[in-house]
């Protein structure tokens, strides 16, 4: 029973890892086009540009971003 229980925990966070790098892409695929040469990194402090700061559209997909990974974090801690 616990062996099963860790094999479904795992496949959950492979599946939540695919969303996650998914929305990763789908986010700097936004940045770049508010922000034509936007890198990965750029993304992870989007206040250095206004353009991505102010942007609801850029902010809705971060959070879901964050979403994505406080569920991963949270399953991880069980």
């Amino acid at each position: 029973m616990e062996n099963k229980r860790s094999e479904e925990l795992s496949e959950l966070d492979q599946l939540l890892q695919e969303l996650i790098d998914g929305q990763q892409k789908t986010l700097l695929q936004l940045a770049r086009r508010i922000v034509p040469n936007a890198t990965s990194d750029d993304i992870l402090q989007p206040n250095d540009f206004p353009e991505l700061e102010n942007h609801p559209h850029f902010r809705y997909e971060e959070g879901l971003l964050a979403g994505l990974q406080s569920a991963q974090i949270a399953l991880r801690c069980h």
